[in-house]
């Protein structure tokens, strides 16, 4: 049997999350808008940076802050094309980035894992997201 395109975009996520280079958490972000891979991104040091695989995390408040996260890369590889798109990600994005995916004009968000839902309750009622859990 074929698999759905969801399932399609959630394997991929999966492989662009192994990418990642903070050890903490590896995550993967794939915008799709009609059925087509507009951009993805992973959590990883900024551009010409080390990264925490390199020299090791730099730890503020529990997180990792060496690392852009895997939402932040996609939204700044997709640019104007996030709009009216999906995004497929292997965790639930911190408010920071599901802030940056309501500018953006992401329309959907297909995520497998929980990520400090309990930060994003106002942003979830007020910014017009879909949000939908992955179920295996």
């Amino acid at each position: 049997m074929r698999i759905s395109w969801e399932e399609y975009f959630i394997i991929i996520a999966k492989t662009i999350a192994e990418r990642g280079t903070c050890p903490r958490k590896k995550v993967g972000a794939l915008i799709v808008k009609d059925n087509e891979i507009v951009a993805s991104g992973y959590n990883g040091a900024p551009k010409g940076m080390p990264h925490c695989i390199d020299e090791g995390c730099i730890i503020k408040n529990d997180h990792c802050i060496r690392v852009m996260h895997a939402e932040q890369n996609a939204l700044l590889q997709a640019g104007k094309d996030a709009k009216g798109a999906t995004m497929y990600c292997t965790c639930l994005p911190c408010f920071i980035c599901y802030k940056l995916c309501i500018q953006a004009g992401i329309k959907k968000i297909i995520y497998i894992d929980d990520y400090n839902k309990h930060d994003l309750f106002y942003w979830i009622e007020h910014g017009g997201i879909e949000l939908i859990k992955w179920k295996d």
